[in-house]
């Protein structure tokens, strides 16, 4: 199996992020299955993105991911790279992805996970 195009970091501890994340790699099923497309739980690998300077608490921050060249891919991004790969929300990554937008989706994107962070850590969702 050739290396993913993209692979997703995440939190499985995060009911919220949990759920969202099951919902969209089922929607992503036929790239996931080629192997296109991973997702993986920091908690099994903490130190998976270590070379980046991103730590476990990063990634149940914000989502990550690395592209086919290994470069890291932060918060909205993932997002906006997720709905673009994902048939029938593409145009998700258009509205919310262009040059005019991209900076709201992105402050949007970081308030919700700053949030949705203290409040798994108010639950002990670690």
């Amino acid at each position: 199996m050739s290396m993913p195009q993209l692979t997703v970091w995440y939190n499985t501890r995060c009911p919220v992020c949990d759920a969202g994340i099951d919902w969209q790699r089922n929607k992503l099923l036929a790239l996931v299955r080629s192997g296109r497309v991973a997702f993986k739980d920091i908690n099994e690998e903490p130190e998976a993105l270590s070379a980046f300077g991103a730590d476990v608490d990063a990634v149940r921050r914000r989502l990550h991911a690395t592209d086919e060249e290994g470069q890291l891919i932060t918060g909205a991004d993932v997002a906006l790279l997720l709905w673009a790969l994902t048939p029938g929300e593409g145009w998700l990554a258009t509205l919310f992805g262009n040059r005019l937008v991209r900076p709201l989706t992105r402050f949007g994107y970081d308030r919700f996970a700053d949030v949705l962070f203290a409040w798994n850590k108010r639950k002990g969702h670690w």
